[in-house]
């Protein structure tokens, strides 16, 4: 008999669960624009799945939506897209197939609605999943994006085009003068820090900022970044591909402006 179930969090149960470490929706602001994020698009396909064990709780989850509203600047229309996986909140709680488990929800689902597959971007290093998990599930590689982004998939339909990221380079065009700092509600994370970080530039560095919220997932899929959902470029160069603290911007700054 498992000791963990896998439930569905929905308009109805998603402030009592929480996401990403997020639970209390009074104090966290992360939280509540999470939630208002996922009320908009639960109707268009968007899911998450929650690892509850019996004895920890709340350990894990993961995110995905139909591939046309895809949170990554990618094209994945008519695949399932990925945009998160979390497994075992606690050390204790890894290593137990959560993830395994999770991704064969998302599959499973993918292939009742009759989709070409599943694909997610993954990548070394911080907020993001490495592809090891995916590739022991049959995922396969079939992008690449600068610096060490990597795209998979899994195909239920061999004939169907292949998912691909979109083009960056072009989009980075459009930033080549001044500081920029972008963000979604999708990840939690991106709400922590920006306004310091928007602070420090303009009373340390004498630079003002300009803050993007990305609100849709059109916006999303133009970012200049593979993470899609964060981006701070300065003078062309994107100079963080995820979220980061205060600190290791201004450590990042006074290496640029040296």
């Amino acid at each position: 008999m498992s000791d963990f179930s896998i439930i569905d969090l929905t308009p109805q149960n998603i402030s009592e669960y929480g996401v990403c470490g997020y639970k209390d929706v009074n104090r966290h602001l992360e939280l509540r624009k999470k939630i208002d994020w996922f009320n908009e698009y639960y109707p268009k396909g968007l899911r998450i799945k929650a690892v509850i064990s019996e004895k920890g709780g709340y350990q894990g989850m993961l995110e995905y939506i139909p591939g046309e509203y895809a949170h990554r600047p990618v094209d994945a229309r008519g695949y399932m897209f990925i945009h998160c996986i979390i497994a075992g909140f606690k050390k204790e709680f890894k290593g137990k197939g959560y993830a395994s488990c999770l991704i064969d929800e998302c599959v499973r689902e993918a292939k009742n609605e009759s989709m070409n597959g599943v694909a997610v971007v993954t990548r070394k290093g911080s907020f993001m999943a490495k592809k090891d998990i995916f590739i022991k599930r049959g995922f396969v590689l079939v992008d690449k994006a600068k610096p060490d982004f990597e795209l998979l998939v899994l195909k239920f339909n061999e004939d169907a085009p292949d998912p691909m990221f979109k083009n960056m380079e072009r989009q980075l065009e459009k930033y080549k003068k001044g500081l920029y700092v972008m963000r979604c509600a999708q990840c939690p994370y991106t709400e922590k820090n920006v306004n310091a970080i928007i602070v420090s530039a303009k009373e340390e560095l004498g630079i003002d900022a300009t803050l993007i919220d990305l609100g849709d997932y059109d916006a999303v899929q133009v970012s200049p970044c593979a993470f899609g959902t964060f981006c701070i470029v300065y003078d062309g160069e994107i100079i963080s591909h995820h979220p980061i603290s205060n600190t290791r911007f201004m450590n990042i700054m006074n290496k640029k402006m040296k």
